[in-house]
């Protein structure tokens, strides 16, 4: 029996489960045939379950839920393959958010170049007993991009990748420049 997707065959059809007294009838061999071409998607997406969930493999409409899944915000204007490679990455991005390395990797991921981040530091120290503490007192960190057409990199996303992948309480500055 064929269903409404073009090739999806049921792999479990209910007339074959039918007792021997409805093997013959007309309608119910139509009816339960119309319940397969309902069923036959359900059964695939069950016995392909494990592919809805391997960001390599999902359904290109499953995509953007599965990003919700792992707390991401995909940029729709980006190719599939990209967000893909995006949620791919979420558990190592995870595993390094708040960090500058963190905050590169995942700067890196929207704009495809390695960015340059300067922090005020974590702590302060100094070689000379009573002098002067290195660093601004003020957390701080600047995020600088450097791309072959600035005005192609929507700044406005890049702040809001920095805002959620850096501490609540650090101030940022982002620069995109020339490269």
């Amino acid at each position: 029996m064929r269903g409404p997707i073009e090739g999806l065959d049921t792999p479990h059809p209910l007339a074959a489960a039918l007792p021997g007294l409805f093997q013959e009838d007309d309608f119910a061999q139509r009816f339960t045939s119309a319940l397969d071409a309902v069923l036959a998607p359900v059964f695939s997406t069950l016995d392909n379950l494990e592919a809805y969930f391997d960001p390599c493999l999902a359904p290109g409409d499953f995509v953007a839920w599965l990003a919700g899944w792992v707390g991401l915000t995909l940029d729709e204007n980006w190719p599939v393959q990209r967000q893909r490679a995006l949620i791919a990455e979420a558990a190592r991005l995870y595993r390094w958010r708040g960090t500058a390395k963190g905050l590169a990797a995942h700067v890196a991921l929207y704009t495809g170049t390695e960015p340059e981040v300067v922090d005020s530091g974590g702590c302060s120290w100094s070689a000379t007993p009573g002098g002067a503490l290195p660093g601004t007192a003020e957390p701080r960190v600047t995020v600088r991009v450097r791309v072959p057409d600035p005005s192609a990199v929507d700044r406005r996303r890049i702040d809001a990748i920095v805002a959620t992948a850096k501490p609540a309480h650090v101030v940022h500055e982002i620069e995109v420049l020339q490269s």
